[in-house]
């Protein structure tokens, strides 16, 4: 039998909460391999560590070994998923730091946030409904895309949201010339690589696996797909760089 939910998770616990919502979130098995690959952490540390926040009430796993949200787990994780991304908005829109630098500093931000500032910078971002890599920012509200990877030559396309908010993949992106909500065409594409014009005359050229943790929604449109490459990795040097 569960134990009840604490009232304040540990930030360990918060951390991995919010890796266990993403992969819930992007349609991935919510597992312990799962996350150990997501976070790069050894087999028993995350072992170890999913055991805790199933004896503190968060999550419950079952026969398969997967992974479940308790209510009260999922309200936690869903509150500091929220918190993530209103924070990466404010620092963006209200305090003008660029959208490939917030990533980490959310990360340090969201486990001391109280409701009085959490309200406040809802205020600030006005009517802003994602975070600046497109993730919304309440649960829920996600809009399908596709891989931009899948996507055929001669297809338009609006860029959805980056899947992967790893740092450094964020400055290689920006670096690219993408933004959430630019919209071009699919000029080529190959074994190894996708070029995008995009409407104000620019053009990127992204390896395929960048690509696949860009979604995008598409016309003419291929299959839906989960918009991550199977390793769950969190660093650019995995992505074909």
């Amino acid at each position: 039998m569960l134990a009840m939910g604490h009232d304040h998770a540990t930030v360990a616990e918060e951390e991995y909460l919010q890796t266990i919502f993403w992969l819930q979130e992007a349609g991935l098995p919510m597992t312990g391999a799962n996350v150990a690959r997501a976070m790069q952490l050894s087999a028993p540390t995350v072992h170890e560590m999913i055991g805790r926040l199933e004896r503190d009430g968060y999550v419950s796993r079952g026969s398969d070994k997967h992974l479940s949200f308790t209510d009260h787990g999922l309200e936690h994780a869903t509150g500091i998923v929220r918190r993530h991304r209103l924070i990466e908005r404010f620092l963006t829109d209200v305090l003008g730091i660029p959208w490939d630098e917030v990533h980490e500093e959310a990360e340090r931000l969201e486990h001391a946030m109280s409701p009085v500032l959490e309200e406040r910078m809802l205020a600030a971002i006005g009517e802003a409904k994602t975070c600046p890599h497109g993730h919304p920012i309440e649960a829920g509200h996600r809009i399908e895309g596709v891989p931009l990877a899948d996507v055929a030559a001669g297809a338009k396309v609006t860029i959805l949201r980056f899947e992967n908010e790893a740092e450094d993949l964020l400055h290689y992106l920006k670096d690219a010339g993408l933004a959430p909500g630019l919209q071009g065409e699919v000029t080529d594409t190959d074994a190894y690589q996708v070029r995008v014009h995009f409407g104000d005359g620019s053009e990127s050229s992204l390896t395929r696996s960048v690509a696949e943790t860009v979604s995008v929604l598409a016309d003419p449109s291929p299959p839906p797909r989960t918009a991550l490459p199977e390793q769950l990795v969190l660093a650019k040097e995995r992505y074909g760089r």
